[in-house]
């Protein structure tokens, strides 16, 4: 059963019509095609106007749909032959970082990705895709693999934020996050990095400092939550509208601000309800970018990624 968001509700009403009338359609003789074809026009040019001019905050729920792909789901589809590596070797599993070794496209590469899960029961086994520091001291572990064989890294990018527990604090979660950042910043590999979903504080970008980053058109990038930017200017969670329009964390914003490289179109109506679509998309999308910079020195990726990385902030939006 599909989910709609709360400003989706005029197509879900034309989508319980167009349900309706398929369901009189199968138990008789009335001929509803025509019907249908022309409430699926209307839906299809509703969500066109809806999706066109989506507030910031609208970004952020979409960013946020159960339904989107997962990094599982693109995982599965993207990557052949692909094996799984767990644990940081230094104390655990992290199910809410998702790793291991595969081909892509004739490429063999190492994948990195932030796992929420698709139900309930995949949401806490993942922690909702909120990493541990074993999470980002096993991100990191594979980046040193990566480095060691002379394979692109592939990251794809969904979490809230780093998991603030007192636990996770205990052992050393900013340490973790911050090792992950520099050890991306030394790799002598080609790294390509995908917004997906939400792209959250500093637990996104332990994975996204790469040499070409891709944002899916209607994920989020943010240094904080709406709700959380919110809670701390206006001390009320309910400010979260207000919030997302001040941090600039829709695709178009940050293409603006050259945080990203490219904005990957998603389907009509979101990645939501076209899956499939939406990740061959995503996946055309890394490979002209790993076309890009896979031919380049190891020391010169090194360089330009560095000075990619320190040189943003310096241009604003007018």
């Amino acid at each position: 059963m599909r989910t709609f968001l709360d400003f989706e509700k005029p197509v879900a009403e034309l989508e319980g019509k167009i349900e309706e009338l398929r369901h009189l359609s199968d138990g008789g003789d009335i001929s509803i095609a025509e019907e249908v074809r022309r409430l699926q026009s209307k839906v299809d040019r509703l969500l066109r106007q809806t999706y066109a001019k989506l507030s910031p905050w609208q970004k952020v729920q979409v960013a946020r749909h159960a339904d989107r792909p997962h990094v599982q789901q693109i995982v599965s589809t993207l990557i052949e032959d692909f094996v799984p590596l767990s644990g940081d070797r230094l104390y655990g599993e992290d199910a809410a970082v998702v790793g291991g070794i595969g081909r892509f496209r004739g490429y063999s590469v190492v994948v990195v990705g932030q796992e929420k899960g698709s139900d309930t029961e995949g949401r806490v086994r993942h922690n909702f895709g909120m990493a541990h520091p074993e999470g980002y001291r096993k991100a990191r572990r594979l980046m040193a693999l990566a480095d060691q064989f002379g394979l692109p890294l592939l990251t794809f990018v969904d979490t809230p934020g780093a998991y603030p527990g007192i636990g996770a604090e205990e052992r050393g979660q900013a340490e973790a996050i911050a090792r992950c950042i520099d050890a991306s910043l030394q790799l002598r590999v080609p790294v390509v990095c995908s917004i997906i979903g939400e792209g959250g504080s500093g637990g996104a970008i332990a994975v996204a400092t790469g040499d070409r980053i891709l944002m899916m058109e209607h994920a989020i990038y943010s240094v904080i939550s709406p709700e959380g930017c919110a809670s701390i200017l206006w001390r009320s969670a309910e400010r979260a509208t207000e919030a997302a329009d001040a941090l600039r964390l829709t695709a178009e914003d940050l293409a603006k601000l050259r945080v990203i490289d490219r904005i990957v179109p998603e389907p009509l109506g979101g990645a939501h309800r076209g899956p499939a679509a939406a990740i061959a998309g995503l996946g055309d999308a890394v490979e002209a970018a790993l076309h890009e910079v896979r031919s380049l020195d190891g020391s010169v990726l090194r360089a330009r990624r560095r000075e990619k990385f320190l040189a943003m902030g310096q241009t604003g939006l007018s």
